[in-house]
């Protein structure tokens, strides 16, 4: 179910950013690359506006619920609990009782 999840949001971006590209903006922006000048001869200029427009919103509502489902109930959560450095750590040894310790040769 995850991995479905995950692959309806990145090809709802990638539509989502394809759409977004297609609008012509001021300028004509990037809309003629990708044929954007001519589309509003299929549609007419103000029903091509809007149906961009439309698909816009629709897939970047899409996009954010999606977001959300996934991330609140479908990501994995590990069982795990990790230690900080810290506390993973051994402590320092303790010291050697007197007669434990390395004895001293003379002229250290």
């Amino acid at each position: 179910m995850y991995t479905l999840s995950i692959i309806i949001e990145v090809v709802t971006a990638i539509l989502l950013m394809l759409v977004v590209l297609m609008q012509s903006s001021k300028g004509g922006g990037l809309a003629g690359s990708f044929g954007g000048a001519n589309i509003g001869t299929v549609f007419g200029v103000r029903r091509t506006s809007d149906f961009l427009t439309q698909a816009t919103q629709w897939l970047a509502a899409v996009f954010m619920v999606l977001a959300l489902l996934i991330n609140l109930w479908l990501l994995p959560r590990g069982t795990q609990t990790r230690q900080s450095v810290i506390q993973s750590t051994t402590p320092p040894p303790a010291a050697l009782p007197p007669s434990q310790q390395p004895a001293q040769t003379p002229g250290n």
